[in-house]
């Protein structure tokens, strides 16, 4: 059954790196995938929240700071090196990389459990704006496996674990917070 899985994944990430390549997505998603394009937007985020968002802002920052506190090492420090699964631009020929070959493992994605983790959060606090939230969420998992360096299946559990664990912190602190549910 996990042979199959990863032909499957295989197949995918085939599709999504190579068929759907072309010279748009060559300059616009090694910009979308990169950390570093994302740190501004980031700050703004946490300027906004602290400056105009009021008590809902504040709320919505602690838990995104939870979030992350928990997603992180999660990804990186258990479910990684437990999983051990070797990146596509390692283990495949012809892959259409746009980025630096990474070597730490694949599975799950740190930017796609990242990125949903935030956007289970900010949907929560700000539902007017979760397609928006929910859109780059999936643009970062998508570009992910566009530059080279993630199958389909880790974008998937990438998002999973993100959900779960902005999930795990809106229900843990349910009662302070659903007055801030719009």
């Amino acid at each position: 059954m996990l042979q199959i899985i990863q032909q499957l994944d295989t197949i995918l990430f085939t599709f999504f790196n190579q068929t759907l390549a072309n010279p748009v997505f060559d300059v616009i998603m090694p910009v979308i995938t990169n950390k570093y394009t994302w740190f501004p937007v980031w700050l703004l985020i946490v300027i906004v929240l602290l400056w105009k968002g009021g008590k809902r802002g504040r709320w919505a920052l602690l838990v995104l700071i939870l979030t992350i506190i928990l997603t992180e090492p999660l990804v990186n420090r258990i479910l990684k090196p437990l999983l051990d699964r070797v990146r596509p631009c390692n283990a495949l020929e012809h892959v259409h990389l746009l980025t630096k070959k990474h070597l730490s493992p694949s599975l799950p994605s740190a930017h796609a459990a990242n990125f949903f983790a935030v956007a289970t959060v900010l949907a929560f606090f700000y539902r007017k704006y979760q397609i928006l939230f929910w859109s780059v969420a999936a643009l970062v998992a998508y570009s992910r496996v566009a530059v080279g360096v993630h199958y389909p299946f880790d974008i998937l559990a990438g998002a999973v674990v993100g959900i779960a664990c902005g999930w795990f912190w809106l229900r843990l602190l349910k009662k302070p917070l659903s007055k801030f549910s719009e």
